[in-house]
């Protein structure tokens, strides 16, 4: 493809798919403890298969019910949790789930008092070390590690560029060269997040239409 139709591929791809999930979710993403929780709660959700509006509607009906930090999730009770996922529409794994959310936000505390900086930290710049972290928190799969790598790519700049396969179908999908190298030239003052997410929702728009449905998260 010419550069000028890759630079106008990337542009409508962008304007047509440009949004995270965090910010559909309200998560005004930034690098302190409750939207990063708010992030990792959220891909948790997007994990299962399950529509990713239904996970984004239950990510802000926690939020609604101020369960948006370890502390607050760990000190509602099991029925509030579940609760909460019903009015997000996340009912058919709502009572497995809000147990994970429990039993993570007990983790979190424990071993970062709460705070996923201090994950950061102890992964130290090493991305398969702060994977292996993150697949410890219940209910984060490899699937749910990549969402949340995905979106926090932008403010752990340690993590980009971070385009796992699904994004990198949705770059195929739209004409793009399918090499996370080449698709970061591509990105120039973009936040990499931004470009990410934008790729997936490609795909998933894609894979929406076959299967009557847009899920993240494996069947």
């Amino acid at each position: 493809m010419p550069r000028t139709s890759v630079r106008e591929a990337v542009r409508d791809l962008l304007d047509t798919h440009g949004r995270t999930y965090a910010d559909q979710a309200h998560v005004h993403l930034r690098n302190t403890p409750q939207p990063l929780y708010q992030l990792l709660v959220l891909s948790c959700l997007l994990s299962a298969p399950i529509r990713s509006d239904t996970a984004v509607a239950s990510c802000r009906a926690l939020s609604d019910a101020g369960l948006r930090d370890a502390r607050r999730m760990a000190d509602a009770t099991w029925q509030e949790r579940v609760d909460a996922l019903g009015k997000g529409g996340y009912r058919r794994y709502d009572e497995r789930t809000a147990t994970q959310l429990g039993v993570g936000a007990e983790l979190l505390l424990a071993e970062y008092h709460g705070d996923l900086r201090r994950l950061r930290a102890r992964a130290d710049g090493d991305i398969d070390v702060l994977r292996s972290l993150l697949r410890k928190v219940p209910g984060l799969g490899p699937v749910g590690v990549d969402i949340f790598l995905r979106e926090v790519q932008g403010i752990w700049p340690e993590v980009a560029p971070y385009l796992d396969k699904k994004a990198l179908q949705g770059a195929r999908e739209r004409g793009l060269p399918d090499d996370p190298k080449a698709l970061a030239r591509l990105t120039g003052d973009t936040d990499p997040a931004l470009f990410a997410a934008a790729m997936v929702r490609a795909a998933l728009e894609r894979s929406g239409t076959r299967k009557g449905q847009a899920t993240l998260g494996k069947s």
